[in-house]
């Protein structure tokens, strides 16, 4: 049987990126879509709504919110949580673990997170686990050297440590 290359990939996701996509579902429906809703309301009762720009954007604004709610909803029931907490094998890189790279190119080290596509941060040092530099890292172990193509060419890094914690 051909395997399907057309599936997505799987949406794995730390338990804090889920508790992320829940605090933000939550604060939509509980305190932003509420809020719209009743100047929305307000807006509509003043009459005339063509010319009205309380009502026009409030709707705009719920119409972002819903299709917000529904990704969010998409994404969760998509999500396959992963809990570094419980690695096993805490000697190789895996999805969750914080990794040290010594640039062999540019002498300097970088930390990365391997973490699921939503929960990208490149400025908290989060990659995603579909990223190139994430997949040359998966299974690797301290010592072991890996090569990017990058846009300015092959970049070589000694992975000089592997943490499941902070």
């Amino acid at each position: 049987m051909e395997a399907n290359k057309s599936a997505p990939p799987k949406n794995y996701i730390t338990p804090e990126g889920f508790a992320a996509l829940e605090e933000e579902f939550q604060h939509l429906r509980k305190v932003e879509r509420p809020e719209v809703v009743r100047t929305v309301a307000w807006a509509a009762s003043n009459g005339d709504r063509s010319e009205n720009g309380d009502y026009i954007y409030g709707k705009k604004r719920l119409r972002q919110i819903d299709s917000r709610m529904r990704f969010l909803i998409k994404r969760m029931d998509s999500a396959e949580v992963v809990d570094p907490s419980l690695q096993q094998g805490l000697e190789k890189v895996y999805f969750g673990a914080w990794v040290t790279l010594y640039s062999l190119e540019r002498d300097s080290e970088h930390r990365y997170r391997i973490v699921g596509q939503d929960e990208l941060a490149p400025s908290k040092g989060y990659i995603s686990w579909i990223s190139p530099l994430a997949k040359a890292m998966l299974g690797k172990q301290i010592g072991d050297v890996v090569r990017v193509q990058t846009p300015a060419g092959e970049e070589n890094y000694e992975i000089i440590d592997i943490s499941y914690r902070n």
